[in-house]
């Protein structure tokens, strides 16, 4: 009888990954997590593929038991990681005993967290992703009492292997601001917009409870569109800061339709993105200009830092002679 990870308390939680990567062609959004640096942190710390699923655990409290020792990472926004009533770290791995209870609750500051296991779990795929669409209604959100099949068991840790400092890995762990600044470089139609443009960057903005993951609503000094004529719809990227005509702006996210027809103010940087992933309705983002270069740059930085995390793991996990399957 295969190994199973059994949900206690669902709240909102999905199985995620990084996303169905040149889909778009074929007018399939890329959805995905919606941090995709907490997503990417958790599965390295459990010696996984970075793509590996995952679980997604949004804004509400949630629980699971594992039918055998695991191996667990929990990244993303601050909240309360419990095992058996005892508290444990976020952002490092943290060993599991078979029916022991794990806790998530009091998400504050951002909205997700992200749960990785040892090895994975079992997870049905479209087009190359366990990423859930809401559209074509593939990968529905998990109940209490559903099941994931675990593809491995952690060899047994001694608890203190917890504390020593082969376990402090110093994860990239980002700000979890009260007030988000939020990266941009010029969109395709910033021209159209005049000296209104600089409004975008003259004032925060609000985000809407509207909002989710197809994309954000944001209320404030909205910028104006000066030139007359028709925006014919075309293909929009992640992170599109679109300007309808009304009092909001849209910052489109990884659940986007891939084509629209409002002008496109801005784009979101990459490492805005995952930022923008953990902004709670009610809290203001402020948008800062990036020139390209220094939009590569800083996804370069987060992106080395992720790869030095995982030569540290890898260390560590040959220390203890954990072993996670191939192709996690």
């Amino acid at each position: 009888m295969a190994d199973t990870l059994t949900i206690r308390t669902a709240g909102i939680v999905t199985v995620q990954d990084l996303g169905r990567v040149g889909r778009s062609r074929y007018g399939l959004p890329a959805n995905g997590a919606a941090d995709q640096h907490s997503a990417r942190v958790a599965n390295v710390l459990c010696g996984n593929d970075e793509r590996a699923p995952l679980l997604e655990i949004t804004a509400l409290d949630f629980a699971c038991v594992p039918s055998s020792d695991i191996l667990i990472a929990v990244t993303g926004a601050p909240a309360d990681v419990t095992v058996e009533g005892g508290v444990r770290p976020q952002w490092e791995p943290v060993p599991v005993r078979a029916g022991e209870t794990v806790k998530v609750s009091g998400i504050r500051q951002g909205l997700r967290v992200y749960l990785a296991v040892l090895g994975s779990f079992e997870a049905d795929r479209l087009q190359g992703s366990c990423a859930p669409d809401t559209i074509l209604g593939f990968g529905p959100a998990l109940s209490t009492g559903d099941e994931l099949v675990l593809r491995t068991a952690c060899p047994p840790l001694d608890h203190p292997f917890s504390r020593i400092p082969l376990f402090r890995l110093k994860a990239p762990v980002p700000p979890f601001p009260t007030s988000w600044t939020i990266d941009v470089t010029d969109g395709p139609d910033r021209a159209e917009f005049g000296d209104t443009g600089r409004r975008l960057f003259d004032a925060p903005f609000t985000v809407t409870p509207r909002s989710n993951h197809i994309g954000l609503r944001l209320q404030g000094e909205v910028p104006r569109r000066v030139t007359k004529g028709e925006v014919l719809s075309r293909g929009v990227p992640i992170g599109a800061v679109e300007v309808p005509a009304g009092d909001e702006l849209l910052v489109l996210h990884r659940g986007r339709g891939v084509t629209a027809g409002y002008p496109v103010l801005a784009v979101v940087t990459a490492t805005g993105l995952s930022a923008l992933g953990q902004v709670r309705p009610g809290q203001t983002i402020s948008f800062r200009h990036r020139t390209l270069d220094q939009a590569v740059a800083a996804h370069r930085a987060q992106r080395n830092a992720i790869d030095a995390l995982r030569s540290r793991v890898r260390t560590a996990f040959d220390a203890l002679r954990i072993r996670a399957p191939a192709g996690t």
